[in-house]
């Protein structure tokens, strides 16, 4: 699957993917084939962080 391209749409798919299916941001990125220092490095720029306590991107 394509995700998508634009870091905010991107950043309330990923949340919402890992709030409803999935317990860490490993099982996301294992299910989904995306490289995940790709994904946190994406997110980053618009200064997001993955949070494991949150399971979520804040």
């Amino acid at each position: 699957m394509n995700l998508p391209q634009d870091p905010i749409m991107l950043l309330s798919y990923v949340n919402t993917q890992l709030r409803d299916n999935y317990s860490s941001l490993d099982d996301f990125c294992s299910g989904m084939g995306v490289d995940r220092s790709k994904l946190e490095e994406k997110l980053r720029e618009v200064n997001y962080e993955y949070d494991a306590q949150r399971n979520a991107f804040v």
